[in-house]
């Protein structure tokens, strides 16, 4: 079973932000085999969702408020431990993320940064496609956004 919570960057634990940049790392740096400069000035003005596993960081996801990426709110940096994935993890995460965010940010509309392959799995959540292919990083993207009807 997978606990949630959602925090501030000032309230993370050195401890907690060692996990969550830790999982980043492994995720979107090595597995990804991506070389790209992670910490980019934003985490201090987010919120930082954590599900963990027992005592183990299972999913990781940031919330960033309207105005710092994109007009609305945002959702990145999603990540689901190697370990921990085919439970389920990645819809839980982004069920709760979006709750956050439209809790938090008092918005009605969430954008992502997709890559191209998950495209379908958002779909799925209510996200729908608002651009065509783009490069982020070395790798294929798609912009979606979430609105409340």
């Amino acid at each position: 079973m997978i606990l949630f919570s959602t925090k501030p960057f000032g309230e993370l634990s050195t401890q907690e932000l060692y996990e969550l940049l830790r999982l980043r790392s492994e995720v979107f740096v090595v597995e990804q085999n991506c070389p790209y400069a992670d910490p980019d000035n934003k985490d201090q003005e987010c919120l930082h969702v954590m599900g963990f596993d027992g005592t183990q960081l299972a999913a990781y996801a940031r919330l960033v408020p309207p105005g710092l990426a994109y007009d609305s709110a945002a959702i990145g940096r999603v990540a689901v431990a190697a370990a921990f994935r085919r439970h389920g993890y990645g819809k839980e995460l982004m069920a709760y993320c979006m709750s956050e965010c439209l809790r938090h940010f008092k918005t009605d509309t969430i954008t992502i940064s997709a890559q191209q392959y998950l495209e379908r799995f958002y779909m799925d959540l209510g996200f729908v496609t608002k651009s065509d292919v783009y490069p982020e990083d070395g790798i294929p993207h798609i912009k979606m956004m979430y609105h409340v009807s």
